[in-house]
């Protein structure tokens, strides 16, 4: 049987070296992987002349961005052709991490037949509720600190159309938060490298938009779970409601669950988190 191509889908205001470790070890165990860019990111971001030192902070605030015209289908429309690209090989395996869950199931209902395995890295899997927003007000996402990282939002999304956050920001409550909230024990070193890759725009109506993985479609494909036990973005009970949801959802088709000790970013190079990855593509 031919081994499967790992596709891998990065969160918000990121891009593909988000997960572009995870790659590269698996690339160096003989897994056929790549991280994609999802449209507006990577290779296509958009970085406001506001956001260049010295910073504009009220034209920060205001400068408008082309990402504000993407929406969740232009994402799905990205992954989907590089799904059919790589299902020409042999099977495929989409993965994704944070917000990018929303769009694995979002293609995980699109194409169903060309997806082997669904694998949501510490991400959200919208099944109950009808989007990301929602699930923020469950009693399950109490624990969040997703609020110390809006500390960095510098403009109104509504308005703009995209969530900009200064990642760049002089202010240390900020640099603290973020990794509280997403980094866990990393060193100021680390931090400095994450807030780097960074990107500053994502399009707003991401968590806005439907992102309910559906029985008949989505529901059919085998799916796994990677609980990230330390994460401070997305608490555990909230993963753990992601899981239970699903497999409500799609009794004859439960989650592999796993579990790795780590915060919301990782990082994604873990050892622990490549054998989980580089297990499930052995043919």
């Amino acid at each position: 049987m031919t081994s499967p191509t790992v596709i891998v889908v990065h969160g918000t205001n990121s891009s593909s070296l988000w997960c572009a470790g995870l790659v590269r070890e698996l690339t160096l165990r003989g897994v056929r992987s790549v991280a994609l860019d999802l449209p507006g990111h990577g290779e296509e971001a958009f970085y406001p002349r506001s956001y260049q030192a010295p910073q504009d902070l009220g034209a920060l605030a205001t400068e408008p961005s082309p990402l504000a015209k993407f929406t969740i289908d232009d994402y799905v429309e990205r992954v989907v052709d590089v799904v059919r690209r790589a299902r020409r090989q042999g099977p495929v395996i989409l993965a994704g991490a944070s917000q990018g869950g929303i769009t694995l199931s979002r293609v995980g209902n699109a194409v169903p037949e060309l997806l082997d395995r669904v694998v949501y890295m510490a991400a959200y899997c919208c099944v109950d509720l009808p989007n990301l927003t929602a699930y923020l007000e469950t009693p399950e996402n109490s624990e969040s600190l997703l609020h110390l990282v809006q500390a960095a939002i510098v403009a109104d999304p509504a308005v703009l159309g995209v969530t900009r956050l200064n990642w760049r920001s002089a202010d240390p409550a900020i640099f603290e938060g973020v990794r509280q909230c997403l980094a866990g024990d990393f060193t100021d070193e680390e931090v400095s490298r994450l807030l780097n890759r960074l990107e500053p725009d994502e399009s707003a109506t991401i968590p806005l938009a439907d992102g309910r993985g559906r029985a008949e479609t989505w529901g059919r494909i085998p799916r796994t779970y990677v609980r990230f036990t330390q994460d401070r973005l997305i608490p555990l009970a909230l993963q753990d409601r992601f899981i239970a949801e699903a497999d409500r959802l799609t009794p004859d088709n439960p989650t592999d669950v796993r579990s790795i000790d780590a915060p919301h970013v990782g990082p994604f190079d873990r050892p622990d988190l490549v054998d989980i990855l580089a297990g499930l593509a052995q043919p």
